[in-house]
Order: structure tokens, then C-alpha cells, then sequence
């Protein structure tokens, strides 16, 4: 998969527009004469919220797809073994 680099960490190029760790690390907001725009700071910390539930969604989805995986796997393993004969009782 081709990589883009963006804040110098390396990323799957089907999703720039994440944001990464050090990112969020190190987003500076706009200064105002009592601290930062803070309807900035709500934009930004419900972007990194939504994009973690969207995360944290696809971990799930993954996690249930391999155990499905997994079980057919078993599934198939236990049923080639039944099938297979024992080494050397066969004509060859």
C-alpha cells in the first residue's frame, strides 16, 4: 500500500485526512485576549472525537470479522483432518 507522509509519521494514503497523534499533540489554537477561540478548540476536539468513535467502530468490526474468520478456519482444519488419511496408507 503506498504511504504519504504527513507530520512526519507515514500513513495508509486511503485516509489523509486524519489526523495523527503528534498532530493533536501539538495543535496550537488562536490566541484571543482570554485564552484561545474556543469555538475552535469545540471544533477541533469534536473532530478527534468523532474520528476516534469512527476508530474505535472499525476495531470492532475487525475484531468480528477475524473471529469469524478464525472459527471458519477451525472449521475447515477440523473438517480436512477427518478426511485425510494417516500418512502411508495410501497407494503412493
Amino acid at each position: 500500500m503506498a504511504q504519504v507522509y504527513r507530520g512526519g509519521q507515514p500513513y495508509p494514503a486511503g485516509h489523509p485526512g486524519r489526523s495523527t497523534p503528534h498532530e493533536v499533540r501539538t495543535r496550537e489554537f488562536a490566541a484571543r485576549r482570554r485564552g484561545v477561540d474556543p469555538d475552535e478548540v469545540r471544533e477541533f476536539q469534536a473532530r478527534v472525537a468523532d474520528e476516534l468513535a469512527a476508530l474505535n467502530e472499525a476495531v470492532r468490526l475487525l475484531s468480528q470479522e477475524n473471529d469469524r474468520i478464525k472459527r471458519a478456519l477451525r472449521d475447515w482444519q477440523t473438517m480436512h483432518a477427518r478426511e485425510c488419511r494417516p500418512p502411508n496408507s495410501g497407494h503412493w
